[in-house]
């Protein structure tokens, strides 16, 4: 008995760092990468409290969808459908909609990442992104592989950000008074809305949550392992940002002026020197390559409310979903256009499934007789109010179509 008690606790410890990277990787691309980057070029050593507010409200977002989803057993689409007919079904169309989109992007960074390492063309390099992606997919136990290559390429991206942020020595003491007391806290409302929409917005939050729930990780009993999940994804992605933060600070205070074309290259490269180029090439692919599968694996799961035939054969369009958006990267190009839609779609998403899943959890139907705490129900409501702003300036997205 103690050796499968043994064996069970390191199959939930796999499971439980499987879900977690899974989620944080899934959020942190070559956007975070770039918007962490800018805002603190902007906003300086305030840009921390920009930064704990949205790990804050990040927890509240995160931690509802969870839980109420692990009590249910039930995905996000289904209990959607269960609180208002349809609205699961719309909410999916949009995800896997916007989540090709986004993939298309991320397939791109990989490119890029490696162009920056070897100086390979970027369509080779997205390529070669997808078919490794792909593979994943396709051998004997694809999911545990996948849990630990997220593992892998997450805790890789914290490092080299780590050495970079001790190497460019930002003001620590700054940094932290800022954190507390910001200059112009409401100058904050931009970064923060965008930075929580880039943390669990759209997919992200339902990335690990879907892992769990496949993984029969479901009900009262394991709602305290669900919890801890939650709560460490946002930490790591937290962690991430905060350690970039750190280090584009270290740089800034240096007197380096960051390439407006590519903002988080050069502080790698004034930080590293020569090789940093190559470093923060290394960083670019771990997070493109790391958000294509999540994304996809995500986008999929939302797949399986349409019928047993996706429920059947979900890896299949896992594999056709990272197949469909490299072909389009690589033989057609970016799409711009589908992308600015897909981040206006994006920023819609997060308010409109939160705001159901709070009303589920007051629903005996769904959740039985378990009794969702009112703190995280007050938590929720304003993770929904903070992103419902960040969805309506998403919407200036489709502006500037109609401008262009």
């Amino acid at each position: 008995m103690q050796n499968e008690k043994q064996k069970l606790t390191a199959a939930q410890r796999r499971l439980l760092f499987g879900a977690v990277f899974l989620m944080a990787t899934s959020s942190i691309g070559p956007a975070f990468l770039t918007q962490t980057t800018v805002f603190t070029e902007q906003f300086l050593a305030s840009f921390g409290f920009a930064i704990l507010i949205s790990i804050i409200i990040d927890i509240g977002a995160q931690s509802n969808i969870w839980r109420v989803l692990s009590i249910s057993g039930k995905r996000g689409q289904d209990v959607a459908n269960e609180v208002f007919r349809g609205l699961g079904t719309f909410v999916s169309i949009l995800i896997v909609l916007g989540g090709f989109a986004f993939n298309i992007g991320n397939v791109a960074g990989a490119g890029l990442g490696f162009n920056a390492i070897f100086g390979w063309d970027v369509r080779i390099g997205a390529a070669i992104t997808g078919i490794f992606a792909i593979i994943i997919f396709l051998i004997k136990n694809g999911r545990a592989v996948m849990d630990i290559v997220t593992q892998f390429l997450g805790v890789l991206m914290i490092l080299i950000v780590l050495f970079v942020a001790i190497k460019s020595k930002p003001d620590l003491g700054e940094a932290a008074l800022r954190t507390i007391v910001p200059e112009e806290p409401l100058s904050m409302l931009l970064p923060i809305v965008t930075i929580v929409g880039g943390s669990v917005g759209g997919y992200i939050t339902f990335a690990g949550a879907h892992r769990l729930i496949e993984a029969g990780m479901t009900g009262k009993e394991n709602l305290r392992f669900v919890s801890k999940a939650a709560n460490y994804g946002i930490i790591t992605t937290g962690v991430m940002r905060t350690l970039l933060f750190l280090a584009v600070l270290g740089v800034l205070a240096q007197g380096a002026v960051l390439d407006p074309d590519n903002p988080p290259a050069s502080v790698f490269q004034f930080a590293l020197g020569d090789v940093g180029q190559k470093v923060f090439g290394v960083v670019l692919l771990a997070a493109a390559l790391s958000s294509v599968i999540g994304a996809a694996y995500t986008s999929a799961s939302f797949l399986r409310g349409f019928g047993k035939v996706f429920d059947k054969y979900n890896n299949l369009f896992i594999v056709a979903f990272i197949l469909a958006s490299t072909i389009v990267f690589v033989f057609i190009g970016k799409p711009v256009t589908l992308l600015i839609l897909a981040g206006a779609f994006n920023g819609l998403i997060l308010p409109i499934i939160l705001g159901a899943i709070l009303l589920a959890s007051r629903k005996k139907s769904i959740v039985g007789d378990y009794k969702h705490p009112v703190t995280w129900i007050i938590f929720g409501i304003v993770a929904v109010i903070v992103t419902a702003v960040a969805g309506v300036l998403s919407l200036e997205g489709l502006a500037q179509l109609w401008n262009e």
